[in-house]
């Protein structure tokens, strides 16, 4: 999500003159993009910012902003105690950073935090640099409020862009020879533009170029419809991976979350995804330690990890949040309590991603190419439509191209193998 927003800036900057450089001491503005999901993340920006602090001090004229979900959350404590920062910019407010550039030169430092009810970016065009693979925002915002998640207010409520609006941009980057998409929002299976859902969003996106790979994130389970799960099966071109995060295997704590679903309801789902799509790939989000959570409500976690036997997962200690009723709850799970659960998560999640990648040992699997690889001249990455990174010898593969690749090896998170001779797929996706 932060890349997709941090395109619309560059756009929205690039139409009034501005370039992007890699390099901090060739800066006329440095923006600092921000999420505020888990405590962590504040803190790599808190460093950051202390970082570009002694920047500033050698580049006075150097202008720097911080955006995002952070700025909107904590946009009195960026302006009041930190004199490194010029402006602070929400999410909803990208429109307005021409203007606060211009005023930051004049000496006014400027914020911008309100949240919209409507799509704002609907006829921004991103900035992208040429590539294989790029990232489409479809809706914004989220109206579950979990009782841990700040998305609602530091992102607003959902609104969706409209259907025909979506499809013309992935038109444009099959013409521009983008060879994948992935579709998001913070609950993108709840689109809807007030015609159209997110299975017939979906539908029109992989009927645009078969030969393009559609990828979405992140799912919601109440909003997983079975007209979605037929649409991803009716497409050869919309890959068999889904993100749908569980959080928590105890009921007790699912509806202390506010998660609006069993963990009955989830694996009823679970079995019917599967039957639609054999050999579907699945990863989820977990959160150890919420409040009260016991560890009879960690054991049935495991036992969830254990049956549905997720590919990976994004795992987390929870962290309290300001403005959420889970702030409210009190962190009553102690630190070593909460590191010792996200440990055993972690470890028995590691065991059952690597029993799974080893069954496809022998097996031949379709990659596209998606770059060099970074440990080795000599190989490419590419990866599987059930998100698979696998590593191979180049040969005579080109990034952007399909290739079927003989798997040799596999760990917890890659596969290893070689290209099988002549087989390439360039212009279809199987």
């Amino acid at each position: 999500m932060n890349v997709a927003d941090t395109e619309v800036v560059l756009s929205i900057m690039d139409g009034v003159g501005y370039t992007m450089t890699d390099k901090a001491d060739q800066a006329d503005l440095i923006f600092v993009n921000t999420c505020s999901v888990r405590d962590n993340a504040e803190l790599r920006v808190k460093q950051r910012l202390s970082e570009l602090k002694m920047h500033k001090r050698n580049n006075p004229d150097v202008l720097i902003g911080v955006l995002g979900c952070m700025a909107e959350r904590l946009r009195t404590e960026l302006m009041d105690k930190n004199n490194v920062v010029d402006m602070v910019v929400g999410p909803d407010e990208y429109r307005k950073l021409p203007k606060l550039v211009e005023d930051a030169y004049a000496g006014q430092r400027g914020i911008a935090v309100k949240l919209s009810r409507v799509e704002n970016y609907d006829d921004i065009t991103p900035l992208r640099t040429e590539g294989i693979s790029a990232w489409i925002s479809v809706m914004r915002g989220c109206d579950k409020f979990c009782t841990f998640c700040v998305v609602p207010f530091t992102r607003g409520r959902e609104r969706s862009r409209s259907l025909k609006s979506v499809v013309e941009e992935v038109r444009k980057l099959s013409e521009r020879g983008f060879k994948e998409v992935t579709l998001l929002g913070q609950n993108v299976n709840s689109y809807h533009d007030g015609e159209n859902d997110f299975a017939d969003l979906l539908r029109c996106v992989a009927e645009v170029d078969s030969t393009m790979r559609v990828r979405y994130m992140t799912s919601h389970p109440q909003d997983m419809s079975g007209k979605l799960i037929e649409t991803m099966a009716a497409h050869d071109n919309i890959c068999k991976y889904i993100h749908l995060p569980v959080q928590s295997g105890s009921n007790r704590i699912l509806k202390l979350m506010n998660r609006t679903y069993t963990i009955e309801h989830y694996l009823t789902l679970m079995e019917e995804i599967k039957y639609a799509m054999p050999g579907v790939s699945f990863s989820t989000d977990i959160i150890a330690g919420f409040p009260t959570e016991t560890d009879d409500d960690h054991r049935l976690t495991l036992e969830v990890l254990k049956n549905v036997r997720y590919d990976g997962a994004y795992m987390f200690k929870y962290s309290p949040r300001e403005n959420t009723k889970a702030w409210d709850m009190g962190d009553d799970v102690a630190e070593e309590k909460k590191v010792e659960r996200l440990s055993e998560i972690i470890n028995i999640q590691g065991e059952i991603s690597a029993e799974i990648n080893q069954l496809l040992i022998g097996q031949e699997v379709e990659v596209l190419i998606e770059r060099d690889s970074s440990r080795s001249a000599d190989d490419l990455l590419g990866r599987t439509d059930t998100n698979k990174k696998t590593l191979f010898p180049r040969e005579d593969a080109r990034v952007g191209e399909y290739r079927k690749v003989k798997i040799e090896r596999t760990n917890a998170q890659t596969l290893f193998g070689k290209l099988v001779c002549g087989a390439s797929f360039g212009s279809s996706v199987n």
